[in-house]
């Protein structure tokens, strides 16, 4: 019995040092390639993870159920420094919500409109036809209350935001309709905070984030955590999976008609293929008795 004991003691012990090993093998892979980073002006310092996505391929749909879920995470976090001008609230018909669950959306919003007959701008409540407003007066404003930096609007966030996947792997991109490359990286960014590895110095009020398309650090402060948002589908209230809710949402912000695109382009593949056959077939019935 003392011998069985002392062995599964050293099998955990091995199993132990095996994972420190691990860790410490990882933390210098980390620092080395930030080092790498560093020197050559190149970022992000890990390339971003692939994440499957309910829209990716050829037959892509969205997800209406995670895109409500990310919508929430946008209005009750992301929505106090970013904004979405070019999204309009009556597009979030688009999600599943009925016409009056989207009044009754935009009515938790003020809109700055104007001039009124005084020549003055005044606030009312959001109705359908009015876009998200921002969270700051101005760029100036932005920047003030974000550490110098302003948070860009997220309107076409995911299709603006995305690190280039490089020879080979973007001809294989063509064949597999690869468009993800936005909310992998956004995805990516928000998972992504952790300590600096030893040999990487991160100033006061930035945070360290191999992601980061930008440098090793950003200015923006981890936006979310377990437990940050409440949903009601009883989906996991975790840093993943909010992640993954907001990014398949600001996708949708940037391409609200990607399952249309893609119905189009597929009945156009298969009205190509159909109409060669038939150039073909024309082809063969002409000539058979043409003589050569």
């Amino acid at each position: 019995m003392n011998k069985f004991v002392t062995s599964i003691a050293l099998i955990a012990a091995l199993a132990s040092s095996a994972m420190t090993a691990a860790r410490a093998e990882e933390g210098h892979d980390l620092a080395a390639a930030a080092e790498h980073a560093q020197a050559s002006g190149h970022y992000p310092i890990l390339k971003p993870k692939n994440v499957e996505w309910s829209f990716a391929g050829l037959f892509g749909h969205y997800d209406k159920a995670q895109l409500q879920r990310g919508l929430k995470v946008y209005s009750e976090v992301c929505a106090a420094c970013h904004s979405m001008n070019l999204v309009a609230f009556r597009t979030l018909e688009g999600l599943g919500y009925s016409e009056e669950e989207v009044k009754a959306f935009a009515a938790n919003y003020e809109v700055e409109v104007g001039p009124n007959d005084e020549g003055e701008m005044f606030t009312r409540t959001a109705i359908p036809s009015d876009h998200f407003p921002s969270p700051f007066p101005n760029t100036q404003a932005a920047a003030y209350a974000n550490n110098g930096a302003a948070p860009p609007d997220m309107s076409v966030l995911a299709k603006a935001r995305g690190v280039e996947r490089g020879f080979p792997t973007f001809i294989f991109d063509i064949f597999t309709q690869y468009q993800e490359g936005g909310p992998d990286y956004i995805y990516s960014l928000l998972t992504g905070y952790q300590d600096a590895p030893e040999g990487v110095t991160v100033t006061d009020g930035n945070y360290f984030n191999p992601y980061f398309a930008g440098s090793a650090a950003l200015a923006m402060a981890p936006p979310l955590d377990d437990g940050f948002v409440t949903y009601d589908d009883g989906s996991p209230e975790t840093l993943d999976q909010y992640s993954k809710d907001v990014s398949a949402f600001l996708m949708w912000a940037a391409e609200p008609h990607l399952e249309d695109r893609k119905s189009t382009g597929f009945m156009v593949l298969m009205f190509m293929l159909l109409l060669t056959a038939l150039v073909y077939v024309t082809k063969r019935a002409v000539f058979a008795n043409q003589p050569h």
